[in-house]
């Protein structure tokens, strides 16, 4: 919020300075500035979301596909021998769900950041637009004088 504050004081205080401008020019001015600083905040702010998104899609896929890797090789070792038994199965497939573990073990917290990052994200933009408006306000009430 200390940005967009001090674009639109920067600014204000830049105009109020020049000749021959008006109040409602100085004003347009002011809030574009704090727009722009919102812009870049809320740029800076958003970097990591698409980390997490990515990492919140693709893990289940990625242990899936272990998954389907590791049953796979345990019926390829099954076609070997003559008599198939649960306790030769068993353990390769034990072995292929790990996968699965560990792409949902990546996905569920990258998710639920995911989605609480953005809901936060969401309210502080807000907040910050609030505050443009009330800046906005005391600044009319400012350049009127």
């Amino acid at each position: 919020m200390a940005n967009i504050f001090e674009a639109g004081f920067k600014e204000f205080a830049r105009l109020r300075k020049q000749q021959n401008i008006d109040s409602k020019t100085v004003l347009e001015g002011s809030q574009r500035a704090m727009r722009v600083a919102l812009t870049r905040e809320t740029d800076r702010l958003e970097r990591s979301l698409p980390f997490l998104a990515t990492v919140g899609s693709t893990s289940p896929y990625v242990g899936l596909f272990g998954t389907v890797w590791g049953i796979m090789n345990s019926f390829r070792a099954l076609g070997n021998v003559k008599q198939a038994t649960l306790a030769m199965v068993a353990p390769g497939i034990a072995e292929a769900l790990v996968a699965t573990a560990m792409g949902l073990f990546a996905a569920i917290p990258a998710v639920i950041g995911y989605n609480r990052y953005a809901t936060d994200l969401e309210r502080l933009v807000s907040r910050y637009e609030t505050f443009i408006d009330e800046f906005s306000s005391i600044l009319q009430r400012q350049a009127h004088k």
